[in-house]
């Protein structure tokens, strides 16, 4: 489980990384426009392609952190092994969900590659958001069966 956090943490930083580049350029943009009418060509293609690789590069450390929702209420007074049960087969039920999530990326991502499709202001390759998608949905989904097989450690808690 420590080769997963770490990856996942790595996943997390690149994130933040990539969102801060972006949080950057569109302030760069947004400022130019407004000044001296320059701006960025292209800046709400790479935002939303950034917002959804960074999405996907978060959801690994979410997982790790079981920072999704939990919804308690009628298990609330349930016995501790009745808790550390559904959590491990809520988390195959993500797993399976990621699963299927990498897959159908992979998919699309693929499908865009063959047709050459790109955006439309700048011409990037569409496939190029999918790569930076599809590892950490792999990673998640690693991670939920890690936690379903294993359980949780409960120093790292919510």
């Amino acid at each position: 489980m420590r080769v997963l956090e770490a990856l996942a943490k790595l996943c997390a930083i690149l994130a933040g990384v990539l969102l801060t580049v972006i949080t950057l350029m569109t302030c760069a943009s947004l400022i130019g426009r407004n000044t001296i009418g320059w701006t960025i060509v292209g800046d709400f293609e790479l935002s939303g392609a950034a917002a959804g690789a960074a999405i996907a590069l978060f959801l690994p450390w979410c997982q790790v952190r079981r920072g999704n929702i939990i919804v308690d209420f009628f298990t609330g007074k349930a016995k501790a092994a009745t808790h550390a049960a559904l959590d491990r087969l809520g988390a195959l039920l993500f797993a399976l969900v990621l699963g299927l999530m990498a897959w159908r990326t992979t998919i699309g991502g693929l499908n865009a590659w063959q047709s050459q499709s790109t955006t439309m202001m700048l011409g990037l390759p569409e496939w190029i958001v999918y790569v930076f998608m599809v590892p950490p949905l792999v990673l998640c989904a690693l991670i939920g069966l890690w936690q379903a097989v294993a359980g949780f450690d409960e120093a790292v808690g919510p």
